[in-house]
């Protein structure tokens, strides 16, 4: 599931527009509810934003099996944070993630020095439209199935296969 980000205004954001492209990359107790999971990412979207920076979209990938035991969990509920923002907001993010419970494990890592905060947003506003357009046509599987019926003939052996080639075939004189 992909979740993106609502619109931040222009008193937060830094002289000039740009900032620090950031991605976070969280591991989640996959124990929790979906409620839970939830209320963590409410707090994350509106931690962002308070701290100045622009959440560009959250995909959650699901559960998956760690490479290691983590506080005696074989498994995660894995996850990733595309966002903008500032070297405080990192630093706010990971106490947040090291104070709660649900957060086995994270790991920040800086894609861009100078993000552009303007063609981020259109790049989201293209990927919307791409995906509306996506889920407005029907796929070409579809069409093809409803097209062309597939028939289905069964083929019978012909009648000189089911004779057994070892034994002679029976002649008239044999039957005097």
């Amino acid at each position: 599931m992909v979740i993106l980000a609502p619109e931040i205004s222009g008193a937060l954001q830094p002289k000039g527009g740009c900032m620090r492209r950031y991605e976070t990359v969280v591991i989640l107790n996959p124990d929790i509810s979906g409620e839970e999971r939830g209320s963590f990412f409410e707090k994350i979207k509106d931690m962002i934003p308070r701290q100045g920076g622009f959440l560009f979209r959250i995909e959650e990938w699901g559960i998956q099996k760690l490479a290691y035991e983590i506080r005696k969990k074989t498994r995660g509920h894995y996850s990733r944070i595309d966002y903008c923002g500032t070297g405080l907001l990192v630093s706010e993010m990971e106490r947040f993630f090291r104070i709660d419970d649900r957060t086995l494990k994270y790991l920040t890592v800086l894609l861009e020095e100078q993000a552009d905060i303007e063609s981020l947003k259109q790049q989201m506003a293209q990927a919307e439209a791409a995906a509306a357009a996506e889920a407005a046509k029907p796929s070409e599987e579809t069409k093809v199935s409803q097209e062309v019926p597939v028939k289905t003939q069964e083929i019978s052996p012909e009648p000189s296969d089911l004779s057994d080639p070892e034994e002679p075939a029976a002649t008239e004189e044999e039957e005097d």
